[in-house]
Formats: C-alpha cells, structure tokens, sequence
C-alpha cells in the first residue's frame, strides 16, 4: 500500500509540473510512414520528392538508391556515416523489384492537432500513465509549457493560428534548450528554422514559466475551434457517444463527457499543486475510485447576471471527473468522488483558499442530472433582485409624482352599508351645471358684453394641485 501511495504521489507531482509536450511526427527518412509504399526505399528504388513540396529531411544511415529527384527547397540533414550511392546492380535482399517510392506531404501536420502531442518527463521519456489526465485544449503545448522536438529528427509543422503569437517557455530542437528570447531568435534566423515551420503563426520563446501558484490558464482558448476540428478530423478520433442524457461540457474540451465538474471560487492562498496532490493521495486512491480520472486546471469561463447579462470571463479552478463505467453506471463512480470532494471543501476550504465550489453531474442514471451545489443562493439572488426591481419601479412613479408629471384621480370608497340607502334623488337643473367632487368651479364675474372683445379666463381649483400653480 506504501509503494502504490509512492508511486501515486508521484504521478501527481508530475502531473501538476507537467508541462513538457513532445512532438510526435517526423520528417525522417528512416521512417517507413514517410512513404507512399509503407516502407523505406531500398537500392532498386527512384525516391522522388515533390519539387514544389519544402522539405527537411533526417538521414541516419547509408543508403544506396537506383536515382532521386529532390525538391527545390529543402534539406538533408545527414548524421555521422550517413551518406546515399547510386546502386551498382548488385544483389540486395528484400529489394527484388524496383519502383518509385515518394515521400509523403507534411504540409498539413498542424500545432494544433493534439493527436500530434504527447506529455513527456523532463528527459523526454513518456510520462506514465495515472489518474490525471487533461482537456483537449491542454493537450497542445500552454504559453508556459516547454516544448520538445526529439534529437536527431526533422520535422514540418504548420503552425496557422487565430493568434498572431504563440508563447512558449522554451523550445529544445536536435538536443538543444533554446529558452531565451535572443537564443531561439538566433535559431530562427538559420537556415533550418523556416523548413520546420511554417505557418501564420509566430513561436515565441519567454523563458518563463507560470508565476503564479493558483495555476495559469493554458491560453489556447482561441485556437479552441481549431483544436477540436483537427481532434474530430482525425481518423477514429470522433467523440464518443455519451452513456448520459445530458452530458457535460468542460472548457477547452471538444467533446461531451459523462460524470461531473467542479468550479472553483479561490483566494490567493490557493495552491494548485498541493491541492491536486492532496486529492490524488487521499480520494483517488481509494480502491473504490480505481477506474476515475481527474483533470485539474485554471480556466476562464464566462460569468452572468441572472442568467443573462455578460459579465466577462472570471478565472475558475475547474475539476473534470469522468469514469470507466458503462450504461446506467457511467460517471457514478465520478459523481461520488466529485460529492466527497465537495464535502472536504465544506469542512476545509477556508484552509485550502477555496471561497466556494459548485458542482455539476451527469450520468447514465435516469434519476440523475445536472445538480448545481448552492440552489438556494441563486433562488435568493432571484429573490433579492426581484425586490430590487420592485422599488425601483415604484421609486421611479413617485419620483415622476412629486415632479408633477403623473396626476392621479382622488377617488371616494363607498362604505357596504351606504350602497345599502336609497340613491338621493337627482339635484334640481342649474345653469352652474353639475356638482364634481373633484373640482370646485368658480363662475367668473364678467360682463358677458365684453367676451367678444376680451378672453374668458376660468381657473378650476383641485385638491390635487397646489392653489400656488394657479398663478
């Protein structure tokens, strides 16, 4: 039990440090997926290279060829012993018959494809497998992840993007750290940097990686679209259907996962690190969570105001939880581990730097769903608002009052017993017309001789109004 504790504490420190990504494809000429015929070229063989294809190309070994067409631009890079020959008929095993080998096109292998990627040690061997796994997003190198072309391999990558600059910690090429600003601008200054890459996208070595101890946000969020094309694009890499209804949809993943999230609210005392590996050592390796993944990063996720006014994008620790469990129990094990974790944060989260946590579930459990973990506030959020509205409705009508803008009728209740008496009977007809509750009529004292020759002027006097607004 000790040794797998060891061997788990160790996967999580590297998962949390690792950020050292290895490109996968090459441009050797030792590598049979190179060629059109699966294989590499033999003596009998014509190697043609597209003349309008750029090209740089590995050699690591002698090779005796019957011709070669090379292109207009490009390289070979030769190792020590490496050389070609034109073949001098001479018997050679497994080349009985002849042909012409081409080499494949590279153009299209893009930085963005994270099938292209892998995450490595620091010495450039493959990271174990563990419980921690990342979005799609951050299976691409992040601004602050070092990147590793393997020694002694060409290689052609088009590096198109959304954004203009591409920031990196640093880029190691044929066995070489190139980790400072002025030593990869020196690289791309040779003649090997513009047949590598290629693209409208500019690499940019800072030298730097994440200063903060909360995490960085890996910062590929633009070229997210681009991410997921290339992952669905290649060949069996189309998402899976999920066993749920409602599948969830982290940030920076391309596809619908069932089991649960977790968004985190942090202070600056939040270590990133420290908590992965805390709940690495104490919940995922409990035997009961064997076939549960984690992943665990920053991220930005958009914020709303009730739901529907924008409030920009706000930095969240988000924690992705899926399962090995098919049907009905798909993500149930993750939907447990994902409530264990909410109680840790209830009883610790003061002293973890974590202000709030809100989760969210989907399994394959009809009786399951999204579930949020603080529907009360919300509801009172709604509620407050609300009320907030209100007064201001009303504030707004009084307002409108006191300016004299809004009259309002004056209006007599009748009592019940009243209406229960016979009606008064009619007044006798007057010339001064007929009596108004509301208003007071005041006949003027003109001579009616001088109307033609002088405006009549009559003021009517309410309760409603102030006697002073008369004048």
């Amino acid at each position: 039990l000790l040794s797998l504790l060891g061997i788990l504490q160790l996967l999580a420190a590297t998962a949390a440090a690792a950020v050292y990504k290895q490109w996968i494809p090459n441009t050797n000429f030792e590598t049979a997926s190179n060629w059109d015929k699966g294989r590499v070229p033999c003596a009998r063989d014509v190697v043609h290279f597209e003349k309008d294809k750029v090209v740089s190309v590995f050699v690591g070994s002698p090779h005796a060829l019957t011709d070669m067409y090379l292109p207009l631009n490009g390289e070979f890079l030769l190792a020590a012993g490496a050389a070609f020959t034109a073949f001098d008929g001479s018997w050679d095993p497994g080349c009985d018959s002849g042909g012409t080998a081409r080499f494949a096109d590279a153009e299209h292998r893009s930085w963005f494809d994270p099938t292209l990627w892998r995450d490595v040690l620091p010495s450039g061997e493959l990271r174990p497998g563990g419980p921690i796994f990342s979005v799609h997003e951050e299976r691409v190198p992040c601004r602050h992840d070092d990147v590793i072309f393997q020694p002694e391999t060409s290689f052609r990558v088009n590096t198109d993007s959304a954004q203009p600059v591409i920031h990196l910690r640093s880029i190691s090429v044929m066995g070489q750290e190139l980790n400072t600003p002025s030593s990869w601008a020196g690289y791309l200054g040779g003649p090997s940097a513009p047949l590598q890459f290629h693209g409208n996208g500019t690499l940019q070595v800072t030298g730097t990686g994440c200063p903060d101890k909360s995490g960085c946000a890996c910062g590929n969020t633009l070229d997210g679209p681009r991410i997921c094309a290339a992952l669905l694009r290649a060949p069996g890499r189309q998402c899976p259907e999920p066993a749920c209804q409602s599948p969830l949809q982290p940030v920076g993943h391309c596809c619908g996962v069932c089991g649960a999230t977790i968004n985190l609210e942090f202070t600056p005392d939040f270590d990133l690190q420290k908590y992965q590996d805390k709940l690495v050592q104490e919940l995922l390796s409990q035997p009961k969570y064997a076939g549960v993944q984690m992943a665990m990063s920053k991220v930005h996720r958009a914020q709303t105001f009730l739901g529907i006014v924008s409030r920009g994008a706000a930095p969240l620790i988000q924690i992705v939880l899926i399962d090995d469990r098919a049907g009905a129990q798909a993500g149930t094990a993750a939907e447990q581990l994902a409530a264990d974790i909410m109680q840790d944060i209830a009883q610790h989260g003061e002293a973890l730097g974590i202000s709030s946590g809100k989760m969210e579930v989907a399994t394959g459990s009809t009786a399951s769903g999204q579930v949020g973990s603080h529907p009360v506030s919300r509801i009172t959020a709604g509620t407050v608002m609300g009320l907030l509205f209100s007064l201001l409705f009303l504030g707004g009508i009084l307002f409108l009052y006191r300016k004299g803008k809004l009259r309002f009728p004056a209006l007599r209740l009748q009592h019940p017993w009243e209406r229960m008496e016979d009606p008064a009977p009619p007044a006798p007809a007057s010339d001064h017309g007929f009596d108004n509750p509301v208003f007071s009529v005041e006949p003027p004292d003109v001579d009616l001789g001088e109307v033609a020759s002088k405006d009549l002027q009559v003021f009517y006097l309410t309760a409603l109004y102030d006697a002073s607004e008369t004048e």
